[in-house]
């Protein structure tokens, strides 16, 4: 029995409907024409196609990079007069000098910025400019610092823009030559469309001119029960694990730029869970767009949602820049650590440090270190004061707070009593930039969408410190905190570092 779709079809084409083979999708161009069987099976071994593209991509990047250098040598000995002389050789015997550490470079950044990935994920021109920018300016400071003697810097600035050229040029050839391969072998990404009737329909039907990399809709997902057009109708949001478990699905796309940010957030955690790419049109989701990579090769711009964990390269880049910064911000803080400890111990009875429980990295408790800043018999009285409480959402906070010690009163309005939670970055429980941990109080009361933010170590300051702090709902709190993950980068946790002194001078939001 065929699957019902939606929208009214003559009869003929409902006959022709029930007669095509389950997951064959039928276009203005008959899929089902015959393919060459061999390349059709090759094709399908995903190993050997992901090895195939990574070996090609740095076979047309080392060719590149090695013409670049040579054309740049080249024009300056003709500049000079001195090509007839030396006969290229001398270009030649530069070429190999110069090659093995650029080409080390390009590959590693190449890799780091995506540029070996599938064709749906690789970045455009603005990542393959960054990166042999930057190559350059790497190998120039690694020649100086060497002790290389240059009369000039041509060699870099010429290499760079014959790079920028003959590398485009065949990462262009490249992706019009594989896109034909893949058309001929029946090559289809499996897409899920998820928004509103009207939203969904548009999208498909200007999706269906997406020239070398052909989708086949399974269906879509609305938000209210309507048809869209002749889309498979395949339930609501709620389906969506069943619709993941039961269909091949390569991609979900939110074509909808109302789409409600907490099923958001968990739609894409469902799907990152199963395998599957997030896409969206433009104008989605502003809270998610920030660290959103452009899909090159549509005649819609998609964007794609990574998933909002620091792994591999990043996980090891931002644990060093934690160990680093944690060791020397102690060693410089040290005097006024040890004046915060007489202070707490000589002004009241109790533990200089307060170890509050908190939920961690994939909600595991911890135990967060803080300078005490209230009476030792704060907790028990906490819940005779939660009508006083001044925050919104999960958060507890009172302005004047009758359980703040002298001396706290004043390290709260700095953070000063945050400065041991350096101790637990050391250890690894938390990360010097992050969203910042809550207690348990305020834990039991968050939603699930607001969870998606332990994905990640807490961080001793954030989003939070820098944007208003206490003056900020909750809710607006942890929009920070999802801009913060999708954003991260060192250059943003070094920013939010800085940011973060003014931020506790001026007292901006600290109670």
């Amino acid at each position: 029995m065929s699957t019902p779709e939606l929208g009214e079809k003559p009869l003929l084409e409902d006959a022709r409907a029930s007669l095509t083979p389950v997951g064959v999708h039928v276009s203005d161009r008959d899929v089902r024409r015959r393919r060459p069987p061999a390349l059709s099976f090759l094709l399908r071994l995903s190993t050997a196609r992901r090895l195939a593209r990574v070996i090609s991509l740095l076979a047309l990047d080392f060719f590149a990079l090695a013409v670049a250098i040579f054309a740049a040598l080249v024009l300056k000995a003709v500049v000079l007069e001195k090509a007839e002389a030396t006969g290229l050789s001398g270009q030649l015997q530069e070429t190999r000098h110069f090659l093995p550490f650029a080409y080390l470079l390009t590959v590693l950044l190449f890799a780091r910025s995506g540029l070996y990935a599938s064709r749906n994920q690789r970045p455009g021109m603005p990542r393959i400019v960054t990166c042999l920018f930057q190559v350059m300016m790497v190998a120039l400071i690694f020649a100086v610092a060497s002790g290389e003697h240059f009369h000039s810097y041509y060699i870099f600035y010429a290499s760079l823009a014959f790079s920028l050229l003959y590398v485009s040029s065949l990462r262009y050839l490249y992706e019009r030559v594989t896109g034909v391969i893949l058309r001929a072998a029946g090559y289809r990404r499996r897409t899920v469309l998820v928004g509103s009737a009207k939203n969904v329909s548009d999208l498909a039907g200007a999706l269906r001119g997406t020239p070398h990399s052909p989708i086949e809709y399974v269906g879509y997902l609305a938000l209210r029960e309507e048809p869209a057009g002749s889309l498979r109708a395949l339930g609501s949001l709620r389906d969506l694990e069943r619709v993941l478990e039961q269909e091949r699905v390569d991609e979900v796309i939110i074509a909808d730029p109302d789409f409600p940010q907490e099923e958001a957030v968990e739609l894409v955690d469902k799907c990152h869970r199963g395998g599957v790419r997030v896409l969206f049109a433009p104008s989605t989701m502003e809270i998610l767009i920030q660290r959103a990579e452009f899909v090159p090769g549509e005649s819609v711009p998609l964007f794609e949602l990574g998933p909002p964990v620091f792994e591999g390269i990043d996980f090891a880049l931002k644990r060093s820049f934690d160990l680093v910064g944690s060791v020397l911000l102690l060693a410089l803080l040290s005097p006024v650590l040890l004046a915060i400890c007489l202070a707490v111990k000589l002004t009241s009875r109790g533990p200089v440090l307060f170890r509050s429980m908190r939920p961690g990295i994939g909600q595991r408790p911890f135990a967060c270190l803080k300078f005490r800043t209230m009476y030792v018999d704060a907790e028990q009285r906490q819940q005779a004061l939660e009508g006083l409480n001044e925050a919104s959402g999960a958060l507890f906070k009172i302005r004047d707070d009758p359980r703040t010690t002298p001396v706290g009163r004043l390290l709260r309005r700095f953070s000063l009593d945050e400065l041991p939670q350096l101790i637990n970055v050391l250890r690894g429980e938390m990360s010097l930039v992050g969203p910042r941990p809550l207690p348990q109080r305020d834990y039991d009361l968050l939603a699930d969408w607001h969870r998606k933010r332990y994905l990640v170590l807490p961080g001793v300051t954030g989003l939070w410190q820098v944007s208003g702090r206490s003056e900020l709902d909750f809710d607006d709190l942890v929009h920070l905190d999802f801009i913060y993950l999708e954003r991260w980068s060192l250059a943003l946790d070094l920013a939010i570092l800085l940011k973060t002194i003014p931020a506790v001078f001026t007292q901006r939001g600290a109670y």
